[in-house]
This record gives C-alpha cells, sequence and structure tokens, in this order.
C-alpha cells in the first residue's frame, strides 16, 4: 500500500467522522493530528471557526520537556498540556475528534493524558 493511498484512506475515514462530530462552545471539538515524528492537539469551537487553545510536541514550552522521551510518552504530555491549557480557557467537556487515526497508541495516549487533568469526553 503507497503512502497517497493510507493518507487517503485517513481522510476518508475523518469525514466519515466529521458528520457526526460537531464543536459548540459548550462543548468543543478536541482535535489531534499526529504526523510521522510530532503531534499536534486543538480545541476547536465550529460554530465560530475559532481554535480556542492549541498544544504539540514543537511547542516552545514542551520543548524542554520532550527530550529523551518517546512518541508515545510526548504525546501524553502534549494531551496533558492541552486540557491544562483549555481549563484555563474555561473549557471543562470537549468533544474527542481522533482525525482518522485509530483509537491506539499516540492517539490513545494523547486522550489518556488530556483526561488525568480533568478534561471530560
Amino acid at each position: 500500500m503507497a503512502k497517497n493511498d493510507r493518507n487517503a484512506a485517513r481522510i476518508r475515514r475523518h469525514k466519515r467522522v466529521r458528520k457526526h462530530i460537531f464543536g459548540t462552545p459548550e462543548r468543543p471539538r478536541l482535535c489531534v493530528y499526529r504526523s510521522l515524528t510530532d503531534i499536534y492537539a486543538q480545541v476547536i469551537d465550529d460554530k465560530a471557526g475559532t481554535t480556542l487553545v492549541a498544544a504539540s510536541s514543537i511547542d516552545k514550552d514542551l520543548r524542554g520537556k520532550m527530550k529523551g522521551k518517546n512518541k508515545t510518552e510526548q504525546a501524553r504530555l502534549v494531551g496533558e498540556a492541552v486540557a491544562q491549557r483549555a481549563k484555563d480557557a474555561g473549557v471543562t467537556k470537549v468533544v474527542f475528534d481522533r482525525g482518522g487515526f485509530k483509537y491506539i497508541g499516540r492517539v490513545k495516549a494523547l486522550a489518556d493524558g488530556a483526561r488525568d487533568i480533568g478534561l471530560e469526553f
């Protein structure tokens, strides 16, 4: 299977999931994107079309903590960071959007990290 086929399949899955998931001001969408080397998370209000908070493994604030950790541990730190920023912005409940990725490995680690800080989904 070629790289483009895998990404096209992920995009198809994401479109299928996005038919049912919509972020509101009361319950925004926690969107995850996983690249080969990094992971990104955003809390999005789809009604207003704005990103409320974001965190990633390339954040300047998190860069120091990432040294010596594997990608799964880094994803957990990103989940904790995005959850803390969301709580600071007044968001306690979100809808989880896995972005067409399987809910295993780094995506699951990010979700677990966000739940540990107190984000509900």
